[in-house]
């Protein structure tokens, strides 16, 4: 229910506390957090937390409403994630939070990064609710005890009209990205959603602005809320090239390798989330024959001392390490680096491929996307004004032909600079006694040198599922709500006009017009999936027939 006029009378703007930025690093682990949820955080490779992670989680864990000012990629989802979990009663069934979020593909985000968070948390369940989601899988998976929704307004309020997402249990409510669910036009059903949930509950709102719609809300549904503000940092990345290749996770080793290979950097650092990354990739490059070493947390200082001297002096070519672990390098003429991992906040990337590019020099950076770590990218690039741009793995061939240059140009300085007397006999008379040309004994020679033949790597390029079930559930407002979501969703920020399925044109004749509908009436693509422009053409395409006759 709505908080009274007197209780909103103690929320005026002026009385909102406000905590002031934490310049120390504070880790996960000093912080009044389960042990259990530090050890995943710890795993996932974050060992100290964002500003905005040290100022609203203690407040979030006492049980106060908090009011979050921070741009995207400064780590709200842990700053409200962790206390959410830790809050949360395994023993009490039913859903105890709502996270609302703009859009599907931010949702989705938001809960993967939960249940990463609530990996050792026994019995507790996150659960994506989204619209263009068959209704019917999200009811029977809401009745498997479901603690934590993240969701879209418009398909939260849909589960609320149908009394499929029960509110009697509900302590606490996230509005996540506040700011741009209002432009979306979702303000109705946020206060909707307010309204209709216990009196008695936590309510924390995240937004990259403040405006005047945003302050009514904290207004009206919180009381004596903790402000938290991050200022917004200019970044800028001069003289850095950067890629990004979207590739399968077990390939990234063989993808790192091949970019090294083709690109040739004298110096490089290669960047990963966590401590068994960073010692797995070691060991898997070394095997390869490449001058590469490892640093992170675990190592003795000894033993760090002797890895960054190693990088210093050029004996070490390839440096992989954790953020953390990588803070003290100053290194010059680090031609590239390598974001291994995609990292979870965006300071971090600047700071990555800040380590290039330095005294007027240029640097490239190479990102490896998995999956709908494409959206990150795409963060990455609104917050920093910067582009990153799609590159295809290098092929077989490209490496081939980078691998035989190299060696033909070690070949050459040998020629050019030593006495080749003695060698110039020996390939002479082995030409004479078995018959075979200098071409194939030079060929066999840089065979040997070449190692194993390459195969391409297939090309991995992440394209969201689009719904197909459009306009079939019953119960909605006006039988248009489910559709206005569904749009606004699909234009969101996290992936907008990024992954736009292509229709194809409809056949020419009519078996092939056949062989394209389906027996639900949807056309379909080449690969059997349902392709609604293809309907729709071929239904405009009738109409204009049928007004030809009348006419």
């Amino acid at each position: 229910m709505e908080k009274s006029k007197t209780d909103n009378m103690t929320n005026d703007v002026n009385e909102v506390k406000s905590t002031e930025a934490v310049s120390d690093a504070v880790r996960y682990e000093d912080a009044p957090i389960d042990e259990r949820i530090i050890r995943a955080v710890q795993e996932m490779g974050f060992e100290v937390m964002t500003p905005i992670q040290q100022q609203a989680i203690p407040a979030l864990l006492e049980g106060r409403d908090v009011l979050g000012q921070a741009q995207t990629g400064t780590g709200k989802t842990a700053a409200f994630g962790i206390p959410m979990i830790q809050r949360i009663d395994p023993s009490v069934e039913g859903v105890q939070c709502i996270i609302l979020c703009p859009t599907r593909e931010l949702a989705i985000q938001a809960a993967d990064e939960l249940r990463k968070f609530a990996k050792f948390m026994h019995g507790i369940k996150v659960l994506p609710i989204y619209g263009g989601q068959d209704i019917a899988k999200q009811i029977r998976s809401l009745k498997g005890n479901v603690s934590i929704i993240v969701g879209t307004p418009g398909r939260v309020m849909d589960h609320m009209r149908r009394h499929t997402l029960r509110l009697e249990n509900i302590k606490a409510i996230v509005l996540d990205e506040a700011d741009e669910m209002l432009n979306m036009g979702f303000r109705e059903d946020i206060e909707t959603i307010l309204k209709e949930i216990p009196e008695n509950h936590q309510t924390a709102l995240f937004s990259a602005t403040m405006p005047k719609p945003i302050l009514d809300i904290t207004h009206t549904y919180q009381k004596a809320a903790v402000h938290v503000k991050v200022a917004a940092k200019e970044v800028t990345i001069p003289l850095v090239k950067q890629y990004y290749y979207e590739v399968q996770r077990q390939n990234k080793a063989e993808v790192t390798a091949r970019l090294l290979d083709y690109y040739n950097p004298k110096r490089s650092l290669i960047f990963c989330n966590t401590k068994k990354m960073v010692d797995d990739l070691t060991e898997e490059l070394k095997g390869r024959g490449y001058f590469a070493e490892g640093l992170h947390g675990d190592m003795s200082q000894f033993q760090r001392d002797k890895v960054m001297n190693g990088f210093r002096n050029g004996t070490v070519e390839i440096l992989i390490a954790t953020d953390v672990a990588a803070r003290g390098i100053d290194v010059d003429d680090v031609e590239a680096v390598f974001n291994y991992d995609v990292p979870q906040d965006i300071e971090y990337y600047v700071h990555r491929i800040g380590r290039t590019g330095r005294a007027g020099k240029t640097g490239r950076s190479f990102t490896l996307v998995v999956g709908r770590e494409i959206y990150k990218i795409r963060e990455i690039e609104n917050v920093c004004h910067t582009k990153i741009k799609a590159r295809t793995i290098p092929s077989a061939a490209d490496i081939t032909a980078v691998k035989a240059q190299k060696i033909l140009s070690k070949v050459m300085e040998v020629r050019n600079e030593k006495d080749l007397t003695k060698m110039t006999k020996i390939i002479t008379d082995k030409m004479n006694d078995d018959d075979v040309t200098a071409i194939e004994l030079a060929a066999a020679f840089l065979k040997m040198h070449m190692g194993e033949e390459l195969e391409d790597i297939p090309v991995e390029v992440y394209k969201p599922r689009r719904a197909r079930h459009f306009g079939d559930e019953k119960g909605r407002r006006d039988g248009r709500r489910e559709g206005r979501d569904e749009h606004r969703e699909r234009s969101g920020r996290a992936g907008r006009d990024e992954h736009r399925e292509k229709s194809s044109k409809p056949g020419k004749d009519e078996r092939r017009r056949k062989e394209r509908i389906g027996r639900d009436g949807n056309a379909r693509n080449d690969k059997g999936r349902v392709d609604f422009g293809v309907e729709r053409r071929l239904r405009e395409k009738r109409e204009k027939q049928k007004n030809k006759k009348k006419d």
